[in-house]
C-alpha cells in the first residue's frame, strides 16, 4: 500500500531509527535483519532484547510473570534505544497495544506498519508455543482485528504484505524507505 506520495522525502525524525510493526508472522525480524544486511544498518529485535535483560523467553515471561510484566519490559527495552542512531527495529506485535509506546517510537523515528491478513500469519507460524498471544487461529484472528486499527494509528508507513514472499516485502520496503530518504 505504497501511497499516492510515495515519492516525498520525509524529513529526519528523533533518532532516526526505522520501527517495523505488524502481526504474528508478518516477517518484522527477517526485514530488520535483511535490510540491515542491504543496507549495512544496526538492527535490533525488542522482544530479543527484553529476552535478554530478563534471562528469559517472552513466552516464560508471560508464563511466569505475566503480560503486564513484560509489557513493562517492552517499554524500558524501547526507550533504552534513544541513545543509539540509525537502528531498524523488529517491534513485537503487541507493542501497540501501549500508547507510551507510540509516542516512543514517534519521538524516535518512523513506523513502518507490516499490514497482512490472517492467512499471511497463519502461513508463516511455524512455532505456535514460542507466541504467547497465539492460542488459536480464532483467536489469532481476532487479535489481529482488535490490533489492526492500532497498526494503522501508529504506522507513517504502510507495506500491504498479502500473498508476497519475504524477498518481495524486503524490496517493496527497501524501495519505500529510499524514496522517502530514511536509508
Amino acid at each position: 500500500m505504497v501511497g499516492a506520495n510515495a515519492q516525498k522525502v520525509l524529513p529526519r525524525r528523533g533518532c532516526d531509527h526505522i520501527f517495523f510493526v505488524g502481526f504474528l508472522g508478518a516477517g518484522k525480524s527477517t526485514l530488520a535483519r535483511n535490510l540491515g544486511q542491504m543496507f549495512k544498518r544496526r538492527y535490533v529485535d525488542v522482544d530479543r532484547m527484553v529476552e535478554q535483560a530478563r534471562g528469559m523467553s517472552v513466552s516464560a515471561i508471560f508464563s511466569h510473570e505475566g503480560e503486564r510484566s513484560f509489557r513493562r519490559l517492552e517499554k524500558k527495552a524501547l526507550a533504552s534505544l534513544a541513545s543509539k542512531r540509525s537502528l531498524l527495529v523488529s517491534c513485537g506485535g503487541g507493542i501497540v497495544e501501549t500508547p507510551e509506546n507510540i509516542l516512543l517510537i514517534k519521538k524516535m523515528g518512523y513506523c513502518v506498519y507490516l499490514d497482512g491478513d490472517i492467512e499471511d500469519s497463519l502461513r508463516q507460524i511455524r512455532r505456535s508455543d514460542t507466541r504467547p498471544d497465539f492460542k488459536s487461529p480464532e483467536h489469532a484472528g481476532n487479535l489481529l482485528e482488535y490490533r489492526r486499527p492500532l497498526f494503522q494509528k501508529a504506522a507513517d508507513l504502510t507495506i500491504d504484505i498479502r500473498g508476497k514472499s519475504f524477498t518481495e516485502v524486503a524490496y517493496a520496503a527497501a524501495e519505500l524507505l529510499l524514496e522517502r530518504g530514511l536509508l
